[in-house]
């Protein structure tokens, strides 16, 4: 936490009420840039007090914003999307300055992407049906669904704002309120983006903001009472301290969390597809590594292993670190300082536990020339380890960075039990030619998405989650809108 800063170069504000203001305790915390490790604005540190503010303007706001007809918040939706669409520049930059996301994926990727998420949800408002129940000639049954109140929702730091709106737009598309939480070391970029709910003419309430520390501002809202759900992508051992918080007061909960994603490269795959495949989308390029979906195990055949390391490494060698704000950077830094610290760690734990390094390791002022703003920034070369067993802590824990293992198998049968062998099941990808064998694989692994001869594919319109300890509950698609919605059945009497 910073203090108070006489000069700081930028200070964002919490959004409660419709009203931009700093935290009630005036502390505010440091926002870093990645690329350099300085300094370069300040989020509210948030506490009890603001959540508490924030709350009770979204139960007061529910109480209308529930009875808005369908299509009027449909439209509401359009606007804020036609808001997104005219800042997404400046939206990007802030996003790429504060978490380190290259510039080339936020401007490109994920802004477009959220202007699409918003225009989906404004066509799901007014498709929010009930259904009729035949249970005889005495009765007539109806079930309808309703908005659950207002919901609690906490972003992590590798895509915060792609992943607040799209949990953001299926909620109010059903009618709820919303207090959200941003991640402490990046929340820049969902407050600024705050100011276009009042910009699209949502009314005051409706959408909260409030930044803080996770075990100060994000415990009260975990906790709060009023709160009727809560919404949360991050880590595993955060969603059990979230579970363990909110265990008394019974209320629903949808986690989408980490992952140890396999990716599966059979001998009689497009290896140049493949190559691609397992680098610059799965693992190394654009977010760092820093992705649940990260493909991070590296499962080949073993008639093309040896060519598949020498591929891999070639490709690696090719992408280009640096500046994340230069559109011909091609991988960025890790987003905070701590999670450098943790990705450097395991770099020594994979050589403790005898795996071998074939590419990679480097990190930090050593990638860069002498004298380079770069060289303070939190960099990581993308990494490759061999000879890894299934008992090595990088063959089972997520590392959340440029890290992967290479291992491998000799039959079908053997690539499933492998990918199956984790606590996760988030995703899996799969590269082949032979349409059985995909569908068979694609049904045989424990993931909650499956990608054949590509990887990182995510829209909109499909449900997004988990299986095991990569969560429940789905974001995206219209699953994720019944998520937001309680169900309720009405009997009438005909007699």
């Amino acid at each position: 936490m910073g203090g108070r800063l006489v000069n700081a170069p930028r200070q964002f504000l919490n959004l409660i009420d419709g009203q931009a203001r700093p935290a009630a305790s005036g502390e505010w915390i440091d926002s870093i840039d990645p690329a350099t490790g300085q300094v370069w604005a300040q989020v509210p540190a948030g506490g009890a007090a603001d959540i508490d503010d924030a709350v009770a303007a979204a139960r007061r706001a529910f109480r209308t914003w529930r009875r808005t007809p369908a299509m009027q918040r449909a439209a509401l939706l359009r606007a804020l999307a036609a808001a997104f669409a005219e800042w997404s520049q400046s939206l990007a930059e802030i996003e790429t300055r504060d978490n380190g996301r290259i510039l080339t994926e936020t401007t490109a990727g994920d802004l477009p992407a959220v202007v699409q998420m918003l225009h989906y949800w404004a066509g799901a408002a007014d498709k929010i049906h009930g259904e009729t129940v035949d249970i005889g000639p005495a009765s007539i049954n109806y079930v309808q669904r309703e908005p659950i109140g207002v919901i609690g929702m906490i972003v992590p730091w590798n895509a915060p704002l792609a992943i607040f709106v799209a949990k953001a737009g299926a909620a109010l598309a059903a009618g709820n309120t919303i207090v959200v939480k941003p991640p402490e070391s990046a929340s820049c970029s969902i407050l600024e983006a705050a100011a276009l709910f009042e910009k699209a003419g949502f009314p005051p309430g409706v959408m909260n903001v409030v930044a803080g520390l996770g075990s100060v501002a994000g415990d009260a809202l975990a906790g709060h009472p009023d709160v009727g759900k809560i919404a949360f992508t991050g880590s595993t051992a955060t969603a059990g301290a979230i579970t363990a918080r909110t265990a008394s007061a019974i209320k629903p909960l949808s986690f989408e969390l980490g992952g140890k994603s396999a990716n599966i490269v059979f001998a009689d795959a497009d290896l140049d597809l493949a190559t691609v495949g397992v680098t610059t989308a799965a693992i190394y390029t654009g977010g760092a590594g820093q992705a649940c979906i990260a493909g991070s195990r590296i499962l080949v055949q073993r008639p093309v292993y040896e060519e598949m390391i020498e591929r891999i490494g070639r490709a690696a060698a090719a992408i280009r670190l640096g500046d994340p704000m230069d559109r011909a950077t091609q991988m960025g830094p890790i987003a905070l300082e701590g999670q450098y610290g943790k990705v450097r760690s395991y770099l020594d734990i994979g050589l403790d536990e005898g795996a071998e390094m074939v590419l990679g390791g480097g990190s930090g002022a050593e990638l860069f020339e002498p004298g380079s703003a770069l060289g303070g920034g939190y960099f990581v070369q993308p990494t490759l380890f061999a000879g890894v067993r299934p008992d090595m802590r990088i063959y089972r824990e997520e590392i959340f960075g440029p890290v992967a293992c290479i291992v491998p198998f000799d039959d079908e049968e053997e690539a499933i039990g492998m990918a199956n062998d984790s606590p996760y099941g988030l995703a899996c990808g799969l590269w082949t030619n032979q349409l059985k064998r995909a569908h068979r694989v694609a049904a045989g692994v424990d993931v909650g998405a499956v990608w054949i001869n590509t990887y990182r594919r995510i829209h909109w319109a499909l449900p997004f989650g988990g299986m095991k300890q990569s969560g429940y509950g789905r974001d995206s698609g219209m699953e994720s809108l019944r998520g937001y919605q309680h169900t309720k059945s009405v009997w009438v009497d005909l007699t």
